[in-house]
């Protein structure tokens, strides 16, 4: 059963949180997903048969929590996250997926002392800036500062429409820029078939951060989801590596 809390700032936000052994698992979403999600809902089967504890949420716009999509960025969302791991007592494995990816990182600079382990999965850090803004024809830079938007197709259905606000914000968010320290086990994940993280980008992030314990897997032919039937079981694994790691320290 879906609960909800309300964030200091007045959003409420939807979760699912399974009571079980720590550290914690918190899966963290991707940009306009949602915690209904395959990753997550597989994960949090898997936390139940090991009798861990598991925490699934829906970022404020997303899902079923509050707020409008669009009126969001990733510091709200960033926020949000949080208030909700502040549900949990003990430390916690963060797992996050793209956005979630990012946002995990972020985490982690802010607050590691609460951090047993990380695993990216197509982690896509920065990607308002190296993603969208990078990318923008000089046409849609012109639109989005004379609109405050602009809209971009999306292969999951209808376009993404991408605010001033999300990618100016976001450059206040930026983990590539500065010394990211992750003390504590990290396992990424990335499909090469991914169109919308590349392996370039893994490798940047992998060469960028400093972990005494960081891995990067790449799976072949395995695309953005990174939800295919050989896939899943890949986090798992990676979630109890970084689980081990941490009671051996």
């Amino acid at each position: 059963m879906t609960d909800t809390f309300t964030t200091t700032k007045g959003r409420k936000i939807a979760y699912n949180l399974t009571e079980g052994q720590g550290p914690a698992v918190v899966f963290l979403g991707g940009f306009k997903s949602d915690m209904a999600g395959t990753k997550a809902v597989f994960l949090e089967d898997w936390a139940k048969n090991q009798g861990r504890a598991f925490l699934r949420f829906d970022y404020s716009g997303h899902g079923e929590s509050s707020e409008a999509f669009e009126d969001g960025c990733i510091g709200d969302w960033f926020e949000d996250a949080c208030e909700a791991i502040e549900l949990i007592d003990g430390p916690l494995v963060l797992v996050g997926s793209s956005m979630g990816g990012w946002i995990s990182l972020q985490i982690a600079r802010a607050h590691p002392e609460r951090v047993a382990g990380l695993v990216g999965i197509a982690a896509a850090p920065d990607f308002t800036e190296d993603g969208f803004w990078a990318n923008f024809t000089p046409e849609q830079k012109a639109e989005l500062a004379h609109e405050g938007k602009v809209a971009l197709p999306s292969d999951y259905g209808d376009p993404y429409i991408i605010t001033k606000r999300l990618i100016d914000e976001g450059r206040d968010r930026l983990v590539l820029r500065t010394p990211l320290s992750l003390p504590f086990a990290v396992r990424f994940l990335q499909g090469t078939a991914d169109t919308s993280v590349t392996t370039a980008t893994a490798i940047q992030l992998l060469d960028h951060a400093d972990s005494p314990d960081m891995r990067l897997t790449l799976v072949d032919g395995a695309d953005h989801s990174f939800s295919a039937p050989d896939c899943l079981p890949l986090i798992t694994q990676a979630i109890e590596d970084v689980t081990l790691r941490f009671a051996m320290d």
